[in-house]
């Protein structure tokens, strides 16, 4: 597991500060590493409806994968 050190604003100190004082985290590391699952759920659940809009439109591509990439 790597550590790292990441400036914050002083809004985002207070916040996490009264997420530990609810008892919503147990830790610092515990909320931070929550909020960037949240982040890589946001991006999945993006990637998908994205996929799902090119189907409608129907901006999908069969065949070859690697000559279909050439073309572009």
């Amino acid at each position: 597991m790597t550590t790292i050190t990441v400036p914050i604003t002083k809004e985002l100190e207070s916040f996490i500060r009264e997420e530990l004082k609810s008892g919503t985290s147990e830790s610092k590391a515990h909320l931070v590493r929550y909020a960037l699952g949240r982040l890589q759920e946001e991006r999945a659940l993006s990637r998908l409806q994205e996929a799902e809009a090119d189907i409608k439109a129907e901006r999908v591509y069969k065949g070859d994968l690697k000559r279909l990439l050439k073309q572009f």
